[in-house]
């Protein structure tokens, strides 16, 4: 019996891994470039370490790796549930930013919750603080078609100062423009990990792994993640089904509101004395939640891979300074490949359209064969 699945080379999924390595590639072509231009003489030793540098001191260098790539994981899921949804949530950063004040202001003034029970409730409540600011846009878009790109950029400028506030009011150091350190007690216990690769990883790593999970169990095999998905496609035709599609919307953006809010808890409650600065710029971790969905295609087991992949290269940028190239320069590299993430939907259509000419070709010459 025949089978009916498509040939490995015609899977979607197939498609999009190839997609996304020949954008890294293309991204590394160019990095290498620019390290030609700014060290000629140390430029392959320059790559070489670039490439190498996430196991440049072994267990110790990976556990950097998944210290970057927790935030990033979960901000990148953010921008990936939402966007499944038909929504560009750009608000992420004030959301996880929003969380992140949630979870450190719960660890220090929650002291009537025992010490090895706090980090739970302040996951949870930066979760649910995330999500709450989510629901701005949310609720505008579903009750006054509001652009969810021009709320959700309003709503980080204003959660940013809000927090900017609540830290003055609440947890202010005023030894520095900062808040109050999570003391290590306090913090996601390690269960092991933080033995294996350093401080800085814990318990979180496998928080955010299992989320990434469960937010592709919900989009792909319930009845609900269909509703939000169908709802996303098409909100005329999901209205006709009998389906609500502006619950679908709020609803899709709480959710990824609160992915958001738990990858500022996880960033802010690993136990390594960091504290949240006073400044007026948004966190680079929400931002780079975006291309993380870009190179994970918005599939949330994709956005693992795409985070730990990011978090590589900023490990091996970040040890190319021994070769006395600029920082500077080392975040052009990074950002180049980032950018390059952006082009995998186009890389994905090129294929596509590639393997459509092929077998359309393939199709004429049978019928050619036929013919004569």
């Amino acid at each position: 019996m025949k089978s009916n699945k498509p040939a490995l080379m015609e899977r979607a999924s197939f498609k999009s891994i190839v997609s996304s390595l020949i954008a890294i590639l293309m991204g590394l072509v160019v990095g290498f470039i620019i390290i030609l231009i700014a060290n000629p003489s140390d430029a392959l030793q320059g790559l070489s370490i670039l490439l190498t540098g996430g196991f440049r001191e072994g267990l110790s260098s990976i556990g950097q790796v998944i210290y970057l790539a927790v935030p990033i994981m979960m901000t990148g899921l953010s921008v990936s549930f939402a966007y499944k949804c038909g929504e560009f949530n750009i608000g992420v950063p004030g959301q996880y930013l929003v969380g992140c004040f949630t979870a450190v202001f719960i660890a220090l003034r929650a002291t009537f919750i025992p010490d090895n029970l706090v980090w739970i409730f302040a996951i949870l409540g930066a979760g649910i603080a995330g999500a709450l600011w989510a629901l701005i846009p949310g609720i505008l878009k579903a009750a006054r078609n509001v652009n969810v790109v021009i709320s959700g950029i309003m709503c980080n400028y204003i959660g940013m100062l809000l927090v900017i506030q609540g830290i003055k009011a609440t947890i202010y150091n005023s030894t520095g423009a900062e808040s109050y350190a999570v003391s290590k007690a306090r913090s996601i216990p390690g269960f092991g990990l933080n033995q294996i690769f350093g401080d800085r990883v814990n318990l979180g790593i496998i928080i955010a792994i299992l989320l990434c999970v469960l937010a592709w169990f919900i989009m792909n095999k319930t009845t609900f993640g269909y509703e939000l998905k169908a709802c996303g496609f098409n909100k005329d035709a999901a209205r006709y089904a009998g389906m609500n599609e502006k619950k679908c919307i709020v609803l899709a953006l709480m959710i990824s509101g609160f992915f958001a809010g738990v990858g500022g808890a996880l960033t802010y409650l690993c136990g390594t004395g960091k504290t949240l600065p006073i400044t007026e710029t948004l966190p680079n971790e929400g931002w780079n939640g975006i291309p993380v969905a870009l190179l994970g295609f918005s599939n949330p087991i994709g956005c693992i891979f795409a985070a730990l992949f990011i978090g590589y290269m900023n490990v091996g940028g970040n040890y190319m300074q021994a070769l006395n190239i600029a920082i500077e320069v080392i975040d052009i590299i990074v950002a180049v490949i980032i950018y390059f993430a952006s082009f995998t939907l186009f890389i994905k259509a090129l294929l596509e359209r590639y393997q459509r000419n092929k077998k359309r070709k393939a199709e004429m010459q049978n019928k050619g064969g036929k013919t004569e």
